[in-house]
């Protein structure tokens, strides 16, 4: 690497000019197998964002993140507050999955599934140069006065820019309120939900801002994940890396002359074309090594490879590799610390299947009324008064529910309903007594267990407290 010990890239962004303005990044169009791959995995990846929040399994919704009615599907399964332990646990396993998956391969998730650089490269991008054409046109366009062409090319940009910002809004607005009521707002009561269509416009125009102006400063600046790069990364790490062994050899990267001999002059293969820099979507020199701005996204290698295909050397040069293969032949991915890293997850998966297998379909739970004790009866009955509260978690109704005690002798009457029906994702409250004999209770607080059974098949047990005299203590 020519200058080594030169690390004053590092001390600012590639966004940032050193007057401290914004360094406007007009990359070049990418071209190449890598990019190929990348836009079938970008096509599929929005086909599923913008199909899952309409998509349905067993009159599921196939993704939905309802909060203000607590009301979660994940993959077709209904989840509810009830289950928010099962939540939490995911949400680990995921961090932890993120974790060893960046130790490993870096920011690969950045450059390939990250919904800010699908948008961002896959469609805005494309359409910039569809309407403004390839680097050259866009800085020239850029620096030439305000005159009808660029005032009409810019406005065709924006325009469907915002047109799409608005439909992107519409479709995550759908995973949080569900796709039936999203298309139920916009083709029947569009006017009559104001506030919400207010909100929309507020995001669809975040999301302008973003993909117009903010661009590759998301992933810069504001992105909590490529932070993470500083102290998950090491030499081991697989990421997009220029191989400055060959590239710079004795003498350096110099430019390509024809039937030069490079080998014998000390010359690196690089060409010093610059090309790299110049598809960066990011504005940096990948030359210099491993930076924060950099998202892998495979444009260097494209360009790289291309013009050591038309200069007769063997490409590679940028390719992904880590520090340690490149400077000393050594590629170890699995190490210590990803053994422990997968170890864990490994458990944590188990136990979260574990939990996912003894999920009962019903939640059910007694509540001994405020302010109540308990009250004698004829024939030397104890009656205790609770509300229950039961929610159906699958797709199908529960007919004919009932209590019984499983751990005493006794009934347990409900107030006002002879039977029970739990209809499919539903919430049903009520009130109840547990009358007791005397002689079954030794406690003036005795645990008791209550079964709910639904056509005489028990499918789900439940614990409270029975309240008593003080004398059968």
């Amino acid at each position: 690497m020519s200058d080594q010990g030169k690390e004053v890239f590092r001390d600012s962004i590639s966004t940032i000019t050193d007057e401290g303005k914004r360094n406007w990044v007009f990359p070049k169009k990418p071209s190449g197998r890598f990019y190929k791959y990348r836009t079938h995995i970008s096509w599929l990846l929005l086909l599923c964002l913008f199909s899952f929040p309409f998509l349905k399994i067993n009159g599921n919704q196939f993704l939905l993140f309802n909060v203000i009615d607590r009301k979660f599907n994940i993959f077709g399964f209904p989840f509810w507050p009830q289950d928010f332990h099962l939540l939490v646990m995911a949400m680990i396993i995921g961090v932890l999955f993120i974790v060893l998956f960046t130790v490993i391969f870096g920011r690969i998730s950045c450059g390939w599934i990250c919904p800010q650089t699908i948008f961002m490269e896959m469609v805005f991008r494309k359409i910039e140069y569809a309407i403004e054409g390839d680097r050259g046109a866009q800085i020239r366009l850029d620096k030439q006065k305000w005159t009808s062409e660029k005032i009409r090319k810019r406005f065709l940009k924006w325009t469907i820019f915002y047109l799409i910002s608005f439909l992107i809004a519409n479709v995550f607005l759908a995973y949080f309120i569900g796709g039936d009521t999203l298309i139920n707002y916009v083709f029947n009561e569009p006017l009559s939900h104001f506030g919400t269509l207010a909100l929309l416009l507020i995001f669809t125009t975040v999301f302008f801002f973003v993909f117009s102006w903010f661009r590759e400063q998301v992933c810069i600046i504001a992105c909590p994940y490529g932070r993470l790069q500083g102290v998950l990364l090491d030499n081991k790490t697989i990421n997009v890396a220029y191989d400055y062994v060959r590239g710079e050899r004795t003498e350096g990267r110099s430019k390509f002359k024809k039937n030069e001999d490079r080998d014998a002059l000390g010359k690196g293969d690089c060409i010093d074309c610059n090309q790299c820099v110049q598809v960066c979507p990011t504005g940096i020199d990948i030359r210099n090594g491993t930076q924060l701005e950099c998202v892998n996204c495979t444009a260097c290698i494209d360009a790289c490879d291309f013009m050591m295909e038309k200069v007769n050397l063997p490409k590679g040069l940028i390719r992904y590799d880590s520090e340690d293969n490149i400077s000393k032949g050594e590629q170890t991915i699995f190490t210590t610390r990803n053994k422990a890293y997968t170890v864990v997850l490994l458990l944590l998966l188990t136990v979260m299947s574990v939990m996912l297998f003894l999920r009962n379909d019903v939640e059910a739970s007694l509540l001994k009324l405020p302010g109540q004790l308990y009250e004698k009866k004829a024939n030397g009955i104890i009656s205790n008064v609770f509300t229950y509260k039961l929610v159906n978690k699958t797709s199908e109704d529960i007919p004919n529910l009932q209590f019984k005690l499983l751990s005493h002798k006794g009934e347990i009457n409900v107030v006002g309903i002879s039977k029970i029906s739990l209809e499919a994702q539903a919430l049903s409250t009520g009130t109840l007594f547990v009358e007791i004999p005397k002689s079954e209770l030794t406690k003036d607080r005795e645990k008791i267990k209550v079964g709910i059974f639904s056509n005489g098949k028990k499918i789900e047990t439940t614990s409270t407290n029975f309240l008593g005299p003080r004398r059968f203590r």
